[in-house]
């Protein structure tokens, strides 16, 4: 779920996953289960000092989370803020008078604002290295032009062009070979639904000075779709519409453009893989009196702030030419590798394959090894900062756990009188199963205690949330994969199952049959 804090602001109590309650749980569910849990936590229940202490606590604790969750107005904002909205001291992030349905008008206010600024980025500071790169000479060489010329040999490969811009309100570009370029942009929005951005520059060349206006006016048709229209005005004047239409899987472009000295009509489509790299595969067409281009290509996630990709454009009269673009940040870096200026089909072919066995051949040898360090540093900080923290849930687990002693005798005795569901065992934390991972230290602690503890009527259900909240539970890895691994017996026969950590979860089930015929 979003938040409108931070995480790092946000209290990692997870109150639902403490009463084992869906977060769409009724009035009745949240009665049901605290009173469950005060009948297992009650201090007046212990007569030993610790005991009834440690039971006082974690009472105090279900009776917090059951008034957080049984008034609408105070559920409303712990579902939007976390705890930290119900602590917020000398101001609040809502009126506490609001009625639910207004809280979450304000968080979808809130939200729009968010929006309104994610657009606003787009004049924040931004860098752009363009290096134009000529290696027509690999594929458009003739060899009796270089027979009498010394070191001819070696095909020749040269820069020739390269720029250099930096904005942030004000952008500056150089290193062009039409001369340095002075900017300014301007954003604003008209509507909730539309806005404006203005881009004014001035480009100095040893023809005198060039000024020139673009301004873009864009409106939201619906979620997820975008129209323009664009107005150039300057040296090469011209008019621009376009349709974007950008999803979770896809991202979709028509544009048509009229003007001096290019006209142009544009169809472009992108395929979102929905993978930890966050690949994405494009391809384009794009016809005028300039000629057709023909454009494909991918990019991909290499790091946490990276993004590389490639693309291989095919035209007439243009030629083959082969994209290479990293975003670093705010950062652009480009380069465009003329190739050849006919259709060539082994420079199609080279330009295509080179850059995936390039790719390939750096990711496993050195992309993938720098993540897997990096993410192992990021742990081991995340595992320091949290380390007061995960004793504190350890004790408070231990202290759970002892309480549920007693209940947990009776429960497993009427469980064997009717042939009903009784946990043999029970690991939750981090297994290896892979046997290239056998250098991976397994972390699980056992949980069979408090999964008895919540077994009724020979039934089991956890809801879908991190189960480390569970009472009896923590997390005994913090940032890594977990599952929850159960054995258990029911009318006599062992059954077993492993869960995703935040996978909902029902027992008895036929499907967790151990089949002992073999």
């Amino acid at each position: 779920m979003a938040t409108a804090l931070s995480e790092e602001e946000l209290d990692n109590e997870d109150y639902y996953s403490l009463l084992n309650v869906r977060r769409e749980a009724s009035c009745e569910e949240l009665k049901a289960a605290y009173r469950r849990l005060c009948m297992l936590y009650h201090p007046d229940k212990h007569r030993d000092p610790e005991l009834k202490s440690q039971a006082e606590r974690l009472f105090n604790l279900v009776h917090q989370a059951y008034e957080v969750l049984s008034d609408p107005q105070t559920r409303a904002i712990y579902d939007i803020y976390g705890k930290r909205g119900l602590e917020m001291e000398g101001w609040e992030v809502v009126e506490r008078r609001r009625t639910p349905a207004e809280i979450r008008e304000e968080f979808e206010r809130l939200q729009r604002e968010r929006e309104e600024r994610r657009l606003q980025q787009r004049t924040n500071p931004k860098g752009t290295i363009s290096v134009g790169i000529d290696a027509t000479d690999l594929f458009d060489r003739y060899e009796e032009e270089y027979e009498d010329v010394s070191g001819s040999g070696f095909p020749q490969i040269e820069i020739n062009k390269m720029h250099i811009s930096q904005s942030i309100e004000l952008e500056f570009g150089a290193g062009d070979l039409q001369g340095p370029l002075f900017g300014l942009k301007l954003f604003r929005n008209l509507t909730p639904r539309c806005f404006v951005t203005t881009h004014c520059a001035l480009q100095f060349s040893s023809r005198g000075i060039r000024p020139g206006l673009t301004t873009v006016l864009a409106r939201n048709l619906d979620k997820n779709t975008v129209g323009y229209l664009q107005w150039r005005w300057g040296v090469q004047s011209a008019m621009n519409t376009s349709i974007v239409r950008d999803t979770k899987t896809s991202h979709f472009t028509v544009a048509l453009q009229l003007g001096i000295p290019h006209s142009f009509a544009l169809i472009s489509y992108q395929h979102k893989f929905q993978d930890d790299d966050q690949t994405r595969v494009k391809g384009s067409l794009k016809a005028g009196f300039f000629g057709t281009v023909v454009e494909y290509g991918a990019e991909r996630k290499i790091s946490r702030h990276s993004v590389l990709g490639a693309a291989v454009s095919i035209g007439v009269p243009q030629g083959v030419s082969l994209k290479i673009k990293l975003n670093r940040a705010s950062q652009t870096y480009f380069f465009p590798i003329h190739l050849t200026d006919q259709l060539l089909p082994s420079a199609v072919f080279y330009a295509t394959a080179g850059p995936l066995v390039l790719y390939f051949a750096l990711h496993r040898l050195v992309i993938r090894p720098y993540l897997r360090a990096q993410k192992e540093k990021e742990l081991e900080k995340q595992r320091e900062s949290t380390a007061t923290d995960i004793l504190q849930k350890k004790q408070e687990a231990e202290a759970a756990v002892r309480l549920m002693q007693e209940s947990v005798r009776r429960i497993i005795e009427a469980e064997e009188s009717r042939m009903g569901l009784i946990i043999v065992n029970a690991w939750y934390g981090k297994f290896v199963n892979d046997k290239s991972k056998k250098s991976e230290k397994v972390k699980v602690i056992d949980v069979t205690v408090p999964l008895q503890c919540l077994v009724k009527d020979s039934k089991l259900i956890l809801t879908e949330a991190s189960k480390a909240g569970l009472p009896g539970f923590y997390d005994p890895c913090v940032g890594e994969e977990k599952n929850l691994k159960v054995l258990y017996q029911f009318r006599g026969v062992l059954h077993q199952v492993m869960a995703l950590d935040s996978e909902a979860l029902r027992i008895p089930k036929q499907s967790h049959r151990i089949d002992t015929d073999g």
